[in-house]
């Protein structure tokens, strides 16, 4: 028997993983650039992990550029304990980590808790931030090869993807993620799941599951599932769609019952923040060489900080299909891929909102024509110089979060300066 005791949290996991005969605990958290990372731990040490924590080497925080050892404390967060429903007959549960120092006090380097602490800063102003997401992603062959020739909202008796999404969907309910809806995308092979609005932080958690759930059932289909934003040549790439509402007294604050405004003067100013310091947060919510292939031009994707009503082009929509209810005054973000750290990503954009609520933002009008208003950073090496020198994004996420995204993005940049492309191959090689 388990011995059952501290918080009414911390005594659900322990009776549940008793109840339902968990083997083994894995304790869930991200790397710097959003890598599910884990450690197992036997369902005899739980009840020692929810008290005490599980050390752990805090360079594997760091991404793909790992400085010296240090030691944390990955410290799990019972709310978020869950069965694994891919795991068979295994019975294995997990739980999202908060990474502390030895001392106690939260890692500097922890994805988790910068997004905890820009919501902590909202709750302060009395607001509370939900969140939505279109996640979208690839399926293809073990050869790399797209599975369909499908197109948006394409329904097709032999879609291999069908399956996939309806197996991924049942287990994100089974672990309480509701889910709104699901469908082909517009290039082939591609697929899209969006998620409920829900606490901001329930949503980083939710990506963050589904992208493994995704993975996890695409393989047991003998498929590949990806998250990368543009795998495919002249195809529309992958976006992570972000619906923000700011609510307030229980009431959505972007609301205007006035039908001639499409958001509250709140929701305008936060609008404006967004927009204001989109560049400086590009390399945090597109943050590989490959995104910026996304966001080339003629391919439905963000191209300058501008607003819009229907627009595809645009960094945000603010959606006027149901003008009448409350719930639905949002602002669309449509300029993440599904490869970021969902928790930088939500933290920027969520602090940049509530900076323009506090500094009284004006947004400017909503503009079709995304040419006449500043562009995104066209290049990854163009992001990494705007956020390096961004005082916002240092104020939310600290130097070290920034500096270890920096440390890695250089290192990206540096590998593929001397990789020798297909292309290059192609066009070069017998010309030359």
């Amino acid at each position: 028997m388990l011995n059952i005791d501290g918080t009414p949290e911390a005594d659900f996991a322990l009776r549940t993983a008793e109840r339902r005969d968990v083997r083994f605990v894995r304790l869930w958290f991200v790397d710097v650039l959003g890598l599910l990372k884990a450690v197992a731990i036997p369902v005899s040490e739980l009840g020692a992990a929810l008290e005490r924590g599980v050390g752990i080497d805090g360079s594997a925080l760091e991404g793909n550029f790992r400085g010296r050892e240090r030691d944390v404390i990955a410290v799990p967060d019972p709310t978020t304990f869950r069965i694994l429903p891919w795991t068979g007959d295994e019975r294995v549960a997990r739980m999202f980590c908060n990474i502390q120092t030895p001392e106690g006090t939260a890692s500097p380097g922890d994805s988790r808790h910068a997004l905890e602490r820009v919501l902590a800063q909202a709750a302060e102003l009395g607001y509370q931030v939900q969140v939505g997401a279109e996640v979208e992603f690839f399926l293809f062959d073990q050869e790399g090869r797209a599975t369909d020739d499908g197109t948006y909202f394409d329904f097709q008796a032999q879609d291999a993807g069908t399956p996939v999404r309806r197996r991924a969907i049942e287990h994100l309910e089974s672990m309480g993620i509701p889910v709104k809806a699901s469908h082909h995308e517009a290039a082939p092979s591609q697929h899209e799941i969006d998620l409920v609005h829900t606490d901001a932080l329930e949503t980083a958690d939710a990506i963050v599951t589904l992208r493994a759930a995704v993975k996890e059932v695409a393989a047991a289909h003998g498929l590949v599932a990806t998250f990368m934003p543009k795998p495919l040549t002249g195809a529309f790439g992958s976006g992570l769609h972000l619906h923000l509402s700011v609510f307030e007294d229980g009431e959505n604050a972007f609301f205007d019952p006035d039908p001639e405004r499409t958001l509250s003067p709140l929701g305008s100013a936060f609008l404006a923040g967004v927009l204001a310091h989109a560049r400086e947060y590009t390399a945090l919510t597109n943050q590989w060489s490959n995104s910026f292939k996304r966001l080339a031009p003629g391919f439905e994707a963000p191209e300058a900080t501008t607003w819009t009503h229907h627009g595809r082009s645009a960094l945000v929509r603010v959606p006027t299909n149901r003008p009448e209810l409350s719930d639905a005054a949002r602002v669309e973000l449509r300029q993440p891929d599904p490869g970021c750290n969902p928790y930088l990503a939500l933290a920027c954009l969520i602090g940049a909102g509530l900076k323009g609520v506090e500094a009284a933002y004006q947004a400017p009008p909503a503009d079709e024509e995304p040419s006449s208003s500043p562009a995104l950073p066209a290049t990854l090496n163009e992001a990494v110089e705007t956020l390096s020198g961004s005082e916002l994004v240092r104020d939310l996420l600290g130097d070290r979060l920034v500096d270890a995204v920096i440390r890695n993005k250089l290192g990206e940049l540096d590998a593929e300066r001397a990789t020798v492309t297909e292309y290059e191959r192609a066009t070069l090689l017998r010309r030359l």
